[in-house]
This record gives C-alpha cells, structure tokens and sequence, in this order.
C-alpha cells in the first residue's frame, strides 16, 4: 500500500469517526430519560429542588440545541477531552484508560486460545478429508458456533468454579487466574470459526495448480503443506484475525459482565445503564477506532507477506 493510499485511508477513517460521533451522540440525545435526574438519583438523601436541577442543566449544556451540544463536544474531543462520566467521576479519557490494559489482556489471551486450537484443528481437518477425524472436527466446530457465549461462560463457571473448585467465580480484578475462564470462553466460538475457515482456505490451496506442479515435481508432502499452501492460506485469514481482534479491544460486553470483568464492554455497559452520555460516546468511538486502524493495519500489512501485491504496486 502507498503513502499516498494510506493517507487516503486515514482521511476515511476520521470522517468515519464523525459520522459515527454525530450519530452516537443524535441516538444518545433521543432516548427516553433525563441524565440529570440519573445524575442525582445515586443521592437519595439529598433533596433537590428543580431550580437546581435546572442549574445543573444549564451547568452541563443540556439546554442548549442539539446541535450546539454536539459542535461543542467536538471541540473539546479535537483537543483530547472527551468530557466529564458522572457515573464514576472521572474524566472519560482516564476511564478509558483505566479499562484499557483489561481488555487488552483479555483479548490477547483469547486470541492465544483460539490459534492454538484452531490452526492444528483446521490444518490436519483440511489434509484428512472426510476422514473420522474432519467429521469429529466438523460437528465440534458445529457445536462451537451454535452456542451462545453467555451459556458457555455459564457452564464453564458452574464446572470449574463451582463443582472443581479450580477457579475462581468471583472477578473484578485483573489476573492470571480470573482471566482463564473468560478467554477460553470467548476463544471457543472463535476457535470453531476459525477452525472452519482455516479447513475451508487450506482445502482451496490444496487444489491449485501450484500444488499438483509442486507434486509433480516429486515435492513431499509435508514440504508443499509447510512452505506453499500454509503461506498462501494464511493470508486470506489475517482479515478474519483483524476483525476478531477489533472486536475484543472494543469490549466483549456479554462475557465481561458474566466473569464481572474490569473491560471496556462492562464499562459500555454501565454507560447506557445510567445514561452517562459522555462515557458512551467514549467507549463507542474507541470501538469504531480500532476496528478501522487494525482493519488499516491489516492491509498494510498484506503488501509484506504477499510479493504478489508488491510487484502490482511497483
């Protein structure tokens, strides 16, 4: 990819990110309920006279049109601030910032799991063609993706928490132990995905006229699996890798609220839950980011593995 293109594709990725805000923000302002009254709502000891609550309004900008509202929050977010979460008290770029390193963990941890278990599975499926083992591979990839992520979390505590005794059930920290289970949950559904994928795009290669060439030329085959269809077949799923990564660093809410952890998707979560517009316009444009910057990454990162591209691009 050029200079010039990835400039271009920068330039998408912020009017992206302005048209989501707009939205965000259009969607946030529309739903039923007063963030005002939320505000106060955790102070029920505290009278409050709707003079004061008027003042507070004023104080936030609430009063102000829509879209006065909105041209201000962007000022502020060009310059880095994305504004003030009343429901933890903090500005929202700390709080991102502080769930951060959490999903983070989970999601390299799942993405561990999941290319552990599914290129082996995926690979050896592909090369035993309709043998016992594809078709066990097959119904367990099967059962993988049909079942829901939540229940599986739910089942994966109830053994290991609760019957075992081996982990942990109770979260909200960070560490090596309250992190297992919420990654082996997310990393089996997308390990039956990938495992598919994995089987579908090394078949394909299998059957190329590279193949049958390498094979007629005497090749082993454990040679034309290893150094051609395996560089070939792995370019096709970085894309796939690239979009589950984008989903984990933006928050898996489901599992993150099962497991009670410490994310940005239980963080999302609360942010709805108590209507603090700031913290979910927040949390929505860094899921919006990482899904175009890893996307972007990914396609930059075509032009390194594939000489093909290379050579069109020269």
């Amino acid at each position: 990819m050029k200079n010039k293109q990835i400039w271009s594709r920068l330039g998408q990725i912020l009017l992206v990110l302005l048209g989501i805000s707009f939205l965000t923000f259009a969607l946030v302002m529309l739903s039923p309920g007063d963030p005002v009254r939320q505000m106060i709502a955790g102070n029920e000891d505290i009278m409050v006279s709707q003079a004061e609550i008027e003042a507070l309004r004023h104080e936030l900008g609430l009063d102000k049109p829509f879209i006065f509202q909105y041209l201000d929050w962007l000022g502020r977010a060009v310059q880095g601030n994305l504004g003030f979460s009343y429901m933890v008290k903090k500005p929202v770029v700390e709080e991102l910032m502080h769930c951060l390193p959490a999903t983070i963990y989970l999601a390299l941890a799942s993405l561990l799991f999941m290319l552990v278990v599914s290129l082996p599975l995926g690979i050896y499926s592909a090369v035993k063609r309709n043998s016992c083992f594809d078709y066990f591979v097959r119904g367990l990839t099967f059962f993988g993706v049909s079942v829901p992520n939540f229940w599986m979390g739910l089942m994966l505590l109830w053994i290991f928490g609760l019957q075992l005794g081996w982990l942990p059930i109770v979260g909200g920290r960070v560490s090596l132990e309250t992190i297992i289970l919420p990654a082996v949950t997310l990393g089996i559904a997308m390990a039956a995905k990938y495992t598919r994928q994995v089987r579908a795009t090394v078949l394909e290669e299998l059957h190329q006229d590279y193949v049958v060439g390498a094979r007629a030329r005497g090749m082993s085959e454990s040679y034309i699996l290893w150094q051609e269809v395996l560089p070939n077949a792995m370019l096709p799923l970085m894309t796939l890798l690239g979009l589950s990564l984008g989903s984990l660093l933006g928050g898996a809410a489901v599992i993150e609220i099962v497991f009670q952890w410490p994310g940005l998707g239980r963080l999302a979560v609360e942010a709805i839950t108590y209507r603090d517009f700031q913290l979910v316009q927040g949390v929505v444009l860094w899921i919006a980011l990482m899904y175009m910057v890893i996307n972007l990454l990914v396609d930059i990162s075509y032009n390194y593995f594939d000489p093909r591209l290379r050579k069109a691009g020269k």
